[in-house]
């Protein structure tokens, strides 16, 4: 004769289950993070919860408001909407608008270093939540996200790009699609570091195609950029001028970083 039990009291038995597998699960977490604790993601000292620690959060230098609508610029004060900064008056890029989460400081400079050249995937998740904070007037309406490609030699050598982990994280946050394949490098260019802006204009000039097989994705479409740093803009201003020829209806850039000089006055 088989065994039953009442509906209740299998309730309590499921409610007692549950219970200690969420008590087990409690202390396997805490003795992980005894052996492993959790450090900053910059400096790699012990912090408690997940992030940066406060030496290092306090060097960060998170862009807010005011700044230039157009390529986001901070101002020193601010002078009112829709007032433009001197570089998006004398050099208007191929693109409609660009944000950045921060300024490319010492600790940005780490983390981007680390993300692009240190196999630090692990970094991608923050930085691109911080990003998409920074880029939500930008992601509210947009069809695509793409990321900056990297030439096949360089991703072979790399084995990831780090604009594609940065999309992705973007991606799930703020529901917008990703097409990682819709822009190639059709030619290798060099290394941006060093060169001079008229440089690398000159690097990137032609570097950019859309795949012929994504044309149908990119027409009439708002697209976002997306990459780690914004110094000169040459090279997203490059990747905009091909999406724009593949028809896109408008091309944003959101970025982790971006070089600011010096603190600018509106004009």
């Amino acid at each position: 004769m088989g065994v039953t039990f009442a509906p209740n009291r299998v309730g309590r038995l499921r409610a007692a289950a549950g219970a200690l597998h969420r008590s087990l699960a409690h202390v396997a977490k805490l003795a992980l993070d005894v052996a492993l604790p959790t450090l900053c993601i910059s400096c790699r000292e012990p912090v408690d919860g997940e992030g940066v620690c406060a030496a290092c959060w306090g060097k960060l230098s998170f862009i807010e408001r005011p700044y230039c609508p157009k390529l986001g610029i901070p101002f020193v004060y601010d002078p009112g909407p829709e007032l433009l900064s001197m570089e998006a008056i004398a050099a208007p890029p191929a693109y409609a608008k660009a944000r950045a989460a921060v300024r490319y400081d010492e600790v940005a400079r780490t983390l981007v270093h680390q993300l692009k050249y240190q196999d630090r995937t692990d970094l991608a998740p923050i930085m691109g939540r911080w990003m998409v904070r920074a880029g939500r007037e930008l992601l509210a309406d947009a069809d695509l996200l793409v990321p900056v490609p990297l030439h096949w030699r360089r991703g072979f050598s790399r084995r990831y790009n780090q604009s594609g982990a940065l999309a992705r994280v973007i991606a799930r946050a703020s529901g917008v699609r990703m097409q990682g394949d819709a822009l190639r490098r059709v030619r290798a260019t060099e290394q941006q570091v060093g060169l001079s802006r008229p440089q690398r204009a000159s690097n990137v000039q032609g570097a950019f195609q859309v795949s012929a097989d994504r044309l149908h994705d990119v027409q009439g479409r708002r697209v976002v950029i997306v990459d780690d740093v914004l110094t000169t803009g040459a090279t997203v201003d490059a990747c905009a001028r091909a999406l724009l020829r593949a028809k896109a209806a408008e091309v944003r850039v959101l970025v982790f970083a971006r070089v600011v000089d010096a603190p600018r006055a509106p004009i």
